[in-house]
């Protein structure tokens, strides 16, 4: 397998800007984030900066999130936030910006919690024109545009695969766009009652980037009882030639000895 560690949720006892040398230290070449600035726009020197880590560190930048707002507060996206939409817009093009010079292609976009002042419909519709604008802005690289379900977030409507694939169907129909993916988070899959080993049968030759962590706990894989390693070989075997992306929830002292056993026992 080829992993990718995720350094927004793993390595966090160190500063952002360490991790990508302690996910290369611990025999990794590849990384992905979450969005890692305060702000849509970030200025020169913090885009600089997080670019110089991830090249210093001497690994691959695989995926990057756009902003999805103050996560720790709650939020899940701007894709479908009403009031936002010039700043996810203005997202784009720093997102497309970063991943043209460190050779990344894949950009989740979180869809957003449900809003009381506006209808699912109109939030909908709005999503949609996000979307369509993020994959537009993003092709010019080559890029590909990422959505997922999500769990342990109320408001958060999407939560099975057929939810997602309904959404990416809808843009692909209405702005003509097909660089737009369904991420398989088989965490957040199997948390929200998903049939994962369905969902594997019968779009794994579709996804756009895998993410794992194990259930109960999101902790690494083996804490608990989801079969990933198989999932995950059966998605090879359907035709899913992307990278694994390791977000899950491990102190770093423990955060990759799964992967030295299985290593070991190969």
């Amino acid at each position: 397998m080829t992993y990718t560690v995720n350094c927004s949720i793993l390595l966090t006892e160190l500063p952002l800007l360490e991790r990508p040398a302690a996910a290369k230290a611990a025999g990794f070449d590849a990384v992905e984030f979450w969005w890692p600035f305060e702000s849509s726009v970030p200025g020169d020197a913090e885009v600089t900066g997080f670019e110089n880590a991830v090249t210093d560190a001497g690994v691959q930048l695989t995926g990057l999130n756009f902003n999805a707002g103050n996560m720790p507060g709650g939020d899940r996206g701007l894709v479908s936030w009403a009031g936002r939409e010039s700043e996810f817009k203005d997202n784009i093009d720093v997102i497309a910006e970063i991943g043209a010079r460190l050779g990344c292609k894949a950009f989740n976009a979180l869809y957003g919690n449900r809003q009381d002042d506006f209808t699912p419909e109109e939030q909908d519709d709005l999503a949609v024109r996000n979307l369509a604008a993020a994959a537009e802005g993003v092709a010019r690289i080559g890029g590909t545009v990422l959505l997922e379900p999500v769990s342990g977030a109320p408001r958060y409507p999407l939560l099975t695969a057929d939810d997602v694939l309904r959404v990416i169907t809808r843009v692909k129909a209405e702005a003509g766009v097909d660089n737009i993916k369904f991420l398989a988070d088989f965490y957040h899959l199997a948390v929200n009652g998903d049939d994962v080993e369905s969902v594997i049968e019968n779009h794994a030759k579709d996804f756009g980037h895998i993410q794992i962590a194990d259930n109960p706990g999101r902790g690494a894989p083996g804490t608990g009882t989801l079969p990933l390693g198989e999932w995950t070989a059966r998605s090879r075997e359907l035709g899913y030639e992307g990278y694994i992306g390791l977000e899950y929830k491990e102190p770093q002292e423990t955060a990759f000895s799964w992967a030295i056993r299985q290593h070991a026992s190969q």
